[in-house]
């Protein structure tokens, strides 16, 4: 496998919105986010993952872009963009921009001029159809609830949106608008950008008469002169976010052979605690085995061809360690397991802000107190289906993306320093507990295992080209692994819950060889592990 210079370096994902409000208007900017550079430096991460900071009407929250050639003015000006790049790169540090190629806003200028006449020379940059018996297309579903079409009065047909109905999906079929979009990629990557996140990109490549809207026959053709046409020749990294891919799909994507995307987020392990065929708030327990099946086959899936993406957050995930840690008796454990078992792994580590401090979710009194377009459609469409408030307030505690969107939790200051008037959103109440602040002060804080972790995959390549072995594949409680490379072996063993065990089976623990490389507990009898317990050995 040739080397890669992302291989051995860990992304930290920003929300900006919700990162650091430099100019007390409640909002997160890009001047906050530089102010903050020497913490992201500190804690040794190598790429920001940039969400949208485009204009944009912020119908979802910056995923409907207006012009992708512009900053949102809350977020700060062209020149802010370039001094962040600039300030970031003396930092040791790259930035991969989020590109929402699907679909725009509907106020950008081309659905603007789009949908004034039939005869537009931008119309054909959307994907419109005429009524059928007076009614949608088809039956395709809009991802917020709802039809995926809406009615234009003014030309009289309907346009398709996936998401929002302020959210028109681009017709990729039409050269001119794939023209249009690598325009705007290279415009950033002559900025000096490290490259991009793809939203949704399994999307582009959508059919919609024949109702296929991921993975269509298309898609790889599509991605193929995107490359060529903009990053191809460029060493930069491309990661595509890909709720629909198999393992024969991601290597599709990802085999450098096929000069495509550097990798994918694959969703499997993500999915693995909703009641299978229903929606994302139908919940269920979490599989254990089954996660632990997922995470084996992606490991297995990038032996020789490709490359892996690791996470357990991202801005439309709810906060891991109230997921599946324990937020409350075992936070601090927990959240520390959660990143020791994620970061021995094979594959480029993602961290959400937040994360590495162990934040939280939250939980507010009304569905209404949640400002996320998909919580507003979830709550129209299960009220309608006779779900209770309570019922309904039980999924959003547990899956919201606002969880994850919260302010990011600085110091026990008001608003945790994210801002000195009133924040965009609620700042969760246990900012007072859990803070960078804070965090950075204790040797002992989740804060400074992430940075361990960071540092121990720059250190050592048994972390980036180690063989996975999964180990006690049948233990309903601990998640154990090692990975082997040039004479080395990494041995991770963590206990996924909240009651002790005795592990008498993996021959490696009882080597005399072994190093303890990091740890959430004090070590006092080797087969002993106390709940959540995680544990990471050099052989």
């Amino acid at each position: 496998m040739e080397k890669k210079w992302w291989h051995n370096q860990v992304v930290y994902q920003i929300y900006p919105r919700s990162f650091m409000d430099s100019d007390g208007d409640g909002v997160g900017d890009l001047q906050g986010i530089i102010q903050k550079l020497p913490y992201l430096k500190e804690l040794g991460i190598g790429v920001i993952w940039l969400s949208p900071v485009f204009a944009s009407p912020n119908d979802d929250n910056g995923y409907d872009i207006s012009d992708y050639r512009a900053i949102m003015k809350e977020f700060g000006t062209m020149s802010d963009m370039e001094e962040l790049i600039d300030k970031a790169d003396k930092s040791g540090i790259k930035i991969i921009l989020d590109l929402v190629a699907n679909h725009s806003s509907d106020e950008h200028k081309w659905f603007v001029e789009a949908k004034k006449s039939r005869e537009s020379e931008y119309r054909d940059y959307y994907i419109w159809r005429d009524p059928v018996d007076q009614k949608e297309p088809n039956d395709l579903a809009s991802a917020f609830g709802g039809s995926a079409w809406e009615y234009e009065e003014e030309t009289g047909q309907y346009y398709l949106h996936i998401f929002s109905k302020k959210q028109p999906d681009l017709n990729w079929e039409n050269p001119k608008v794939r023209e249009e979009i690598y325009d705007f990629m290279n415009f950033w990557i002559d900025k000096k950008i490290a490259g991009f996140r793809m939203d949704v990109i399994e999307l582009i490549g959508k059919v919609p008469d024949e109702k296929i809207t991921s993975n269509g026959p298309k898609l790889h053709e599509y991605i193929q002169e995107m490359a060529e046409n903009t990053y191809g020749s460029k060493d930069l990294l491309t990661v595509g976010e890909c709720w629909g891919a198999d393992e024969e799909i991601a290597k599709l994507y990802s085999d450098p052979k096929r000069g495509e995307l550097s990798m994918i987020f694959q969703f499997d392990h993500i999915n693995l605690d909703q009641v299978p065929e229903k929606e994302k708030w139908d919940l269920a327990p979490l599989d254990f085995l089954k996660l632990k099946q997922v995470m084996k086959k992606w490991q297995i899936t990038f032996h020789e061809d490709g490359w892996n993406s690791l996470f357990w957050n991202n801005h439309d995930l709810p906060r891991i360690v109230s997921r599946w840690g324990n937020d409350k008796e075992y936070w601090l454990e927990s959240a520390k397991m959660l990143g020791i078992l994620l970061h021995g792994m094979k594959g480029t580590p993602y961290i959400y802000q937040g994360e590495e401090l162990g934040m939280t979710n939250i939980r507010l009194a009304c569905a209404e107190d949640y400002p996320d377009i998909e919580i507003h459609g979830m709550c129209k469409a299960r009220r309608e289906a006779g779900y209770s408030e309570e019922e309904i307030l039980e999924s959003i505690y547990a899956k919201a993306r606002d969880n994850a969107r919260t302010p990011m939790q600085w110091s026990s200051e008001k608003n945790a320093g994210f801002t000195s008037k009133i924040p965009w959103f609620t700042v969760n109440e246990n900012y007072t507990r859990i803070n960078a602040e804070s965090q950075l002060a204790d040797k002992n804080s989740i804060f400074h295992t992430y940075k361990k972790l960071v540092q121990l995959r720059k250190e050592h390549e048994v972390f980036v080209y180690g063989d996975f072995e999964l180990l006690l594949e049948q233990d309903e409680d601990i998640f154990a692994y090692t990975r082997k490379y040039e004479g080395k072996t990494l041995l991770v063993i963590c206990n996924f819950h909240n009651r002790e065990r005795v592990i008498q089976n993996i021959s490696e623990l009882k080597s005399e060889k072994k190093e303890l490389v990091t740890a959430n507990y004090e070590v006092e009898y080797e087969e002993v592990f106390h709940p959540y317990e995680a544990r990471m050995y050099m052989l």
